[in-house]
């Protein structure tokens, strides 16, 4: 049977408009611009909003970029850490906004979870379905304590969504990853905010970067030395330089949004994806990779040749 490839027909982003600069927070608690941006990257974050609303506002400007309407999505995938309720999951009530009739799903994978939803699109893709709306929402001010500088300082809130098809792009190798041993370094109880243990964090995150891309590499065929671009999940900064600097990779091929976004898990790569397109940062052919790696502790890398999103419905 042909493969039936993957492309990316429409890719869109919204971020709340409400702006917290570090200025700001340094009104609540020990900590200066100076500091954050060293030791972060990140001069803002945004926060408002409910997950469903963002979810469908990055998810309508995608389909507006791909051309199709509510009858071409044949599932929705819907990556979040935040849901609007602990029960219904937040992806039928984006479905219902966007008018969609069909399958809705959350996928809990925290800041992995939008690059998990790639590789359940493109299981779907195989399957014979035609479109695939994915999407990665956050609204983590609901779990965020601005007064702590340990986690107050990261996090905010975003949307991002794609339309994926069959085309002539392909997912050449992916890695999804979990070690439950970790659950206790990044974590909230119900109804409660976060908790962090900062340096465990760094420390497993650059180790499970690593790990999964050079699975994922292997899986493909591939080596460093052959990706074009790389866009990972936006939490640090230092995590990003200190995995580039095992692996090879140079901050000149990697896309970035964290200083005006902050940290925002599952919603952070679509995010960044759509500037980089905006940008003509990558192009047919190139050959991508996106790394996730957050709270569980989850990783998740895919590796594609790229097809899709010129802008040109923008």
């Amino acid at each position: 049977m042909t493969q039936p490839g993957f492309r990316f027909s429409g890719v869109g982003s919204v971020l709340p408009d409400k702006v917290v600069t570090n200025d700001d927070l340094a009104k609540t608690m020990d900590t200066s611009d100076e500091w954050i941006r060293e030791r972060t990257g990140i001069g803002e974050r945004r926060l408002g909003g409910t997950t469903s609303g963002l979810a469908a506002d990055a998810a309508r400007l995608a389909m507006e970029r791909a051309n199709v309407g509510p009858d071409d999505i044949d599932q929705l995938l819907l990556a979040t850490t935040t849901p609007d309720y602990m029960l219904p999951g937040t992806a039928p009530a984006v479905a219902e906004i966007l008018g969609l009739d069909c399958g809705a799903i959350d996928i809990q994978a925290a800041c992995s979870g939008w690059v998990y939803g790639l590789v359940m699109a493109n299981g779907f893709l195989l399957q014979g379905e035609k479109r695939i709306l994915v999407v990665g929402a956050e609204t983590l001010e609901r779990m965020t304590d601005y007064t702590d500088r340990g986690t107050g300082i990261l996090f905010g809130n975003g949307a991002g969504a794609a339309v994926v098809e069959p085309g002539p792009g392909e997912i050449l190798g992916w890695d999804l990853g979990a070690d439950g041993k970790y659950v206790k370094i990044l974590w909230a109880e119900h109804g409660e905010n976060m908790s962090m243990d900062g340096k465990e964090v760094f420390r497993q995150a650059v180790t499970a970067i690593q790990r999964s891309a050079n699975a994922a590499l292997d899986r493909a065929g591939l080596t460093t030395d052959d990706i074009d671009f790389v866009i990972p999940h936006q939490a640090n900064i230092r995590i990003v330089e200190a995995a580039w600097k095992r692996l090879g990779f140079t901050m000149e091929q990697t896309g970035m949004r964290l200083e005006e976004t902050g940290n925002t898990s599952a919603a952070s790569i679509p995010l960044t994806l759509d500037k980089v397109l905006d940008e003509g940062r990558i192009s047919d052919g190139d050959t991508v990779m996106l790394i996730g790696f957050g709270a569980g502790m989850t990783w998740a890398t895919t590796i594609m040749r790229w097809s899709g999103d010129d802008r040109a419905a923008a």
